[in-house]
């Protein structure tokens, strides 16, 4: 870790960065090893960033490496703050969090305002939280677009952290404000669309995002039937090839599902509870899909510079069950995409499940 955090204080240095955004696998990194060698290497040198479900780097999707991603001072102003211990605190204090470090920002930049700035939140994928989170965010920024990824750990579903200025923990949430003069463009893109056959949650615990009955059925028996499949042969590849949406103020939003238990239960990635009416959903094309996203953005930018993108590991498995995944990475590729695999998106005031939610920079001479 020392190589790579003096790395990471010589670029710094080199064009005057003020934040670095980070994403590692723990199959590679400990948080704590590489929170510390950025304090001794980088002291100045502000930061945030979480633990990952694969990673997308230079090169495309990637799985066991750490990046980070610089943001000169000439061009980005940061602020950042952590949100601990989510499982006990109120949503207003984290509306309060985000007020203050609106107050932060405004300082920085001896104004107030809300064009030319973004929010990204990385919160803990296991926290059961994500909701409530990103509505009390989203509450305290107006009109000051957010989106972000749930921290993972390579599908393990065990422990996920988060890192900021040298603090380490789990059940928390870190809320980055970046104000920029970069034009930039706020998107997500999916591959489903809703079908006829409904899926009525009958008996749940959502607390713990638990559906023990759909249709007054088990869970697991009524989704296997309603998707043709055995229900003992279900694998997170049956959940990422078959999901199930939710419709929301017009718009089908996923409604992943994480594992089956062995009672036939069924833990989901996103909020859930008696009465949500799903819909099973069936793929599109995801490579043509990401495509036609990623072109309208170039068209609404003049041009990609690059990306920040937070793509659901879902998305990972169900592109290589469908022998795609090259293809997405490529497309990754050659837009510029930085970023990671996430256990659920952080889009405006919702959390979404099987997305590929990003941040795209133009270039100021193509917006000029």
């Amino acid at each position: 870790m020392d190589t790579f955090a003096r790395a990471i204080a010589l670029e710094a240095a080199a064009i005057d960065a003020g934040f670095a955004l980070l994403f590692f696998s723990q199959s590679l990194v400990e948080a704590g090893a590489l929170s510390q060698a950025l304090m001794t290497h980088a002291p100045a040198l502000h930061h945030a960033g979480c633990s990952t479900a694969g990673e997308i780097t230079p090169q495309g999707l990637e799985d066991g490496h750490v990046l980070a991603m610089l943001l000169p001072s000439a061009a980005f102003t940061a602020v950042s703050v952590m949100v601990d211990n989510l499982s006990s605190s109120g949503m207003d204090r984290i509306t309060s969090e985000v007020e203050a470090l609106r107050r932060s920002l405004r300082m920085r930049l001896g104004c107030d305002r809300t064009q030319g700035t973004f929010a990204l939140c990385f919160i803990d994928g296991l926290s059961y939280a994500e909701e409530a989170v990103s509505s009390a965010i989203h509450w305290g920024l107006d009109d000051i677009p957010l989106l972000g990824g749930s921290a993972g750990d390579d599908l393990k579903f065990e422990t996920t952290r988060l890192l900021s200025n040298g603090k380490v923990t789990s059940d928390s949430a870190i809320i980055v404000l970046i104000a920029t003069e970069i034009p930039f463009h706020v998107f997500k893109t999916d591959n489903f669309v809703p079908t006829d056959e409904k899926l009525v949650v009958t008996a749940s615990d959502p607390d713990h995002r638990i559906v023990r009955e759909f249709n007054a059925t088990n869970a697991a028996e009524e989704y296997a039937a309603s998707v043709g499949i055995v229900a003992q042969t279900l694998t997170p590849l049956s959940f990422a090839s078959h999901p199930v949406v939710v419709k929301v103020g017009g718009e089908y939003y996923c409604r992943s599902i994480q594992k089956m238990h062995p009672d036939g239960s069924l833990s989901f990635f996103c909020a859930i509870d008696d009465g949500v009416v799903l819909s099973i959903a069936q793929p599109k094309d995801m490579v043509e899909a990401t495509r036609a996203a990623l072109r309208d953005v170039e068209e609404r930018l003049g041009s990609i510079d690059m990306i920040i993108g937070f793509d659901c590991v879902l998305r990972r498995l169900d592109a290589r069950n469908r022998q795609v995944f090259r293809d997405i990475s490529e497309l990754y590729r050659v837009n510029n995409v930085i970023g990671f695999g996430t256990y659920g998106e952080q889009y405006r005031s919702m959390h979404l499940n099987q997305t590929f939610t990003g941040i795209a920079f133009g270039e100021r001479q193509a917006a000029e």
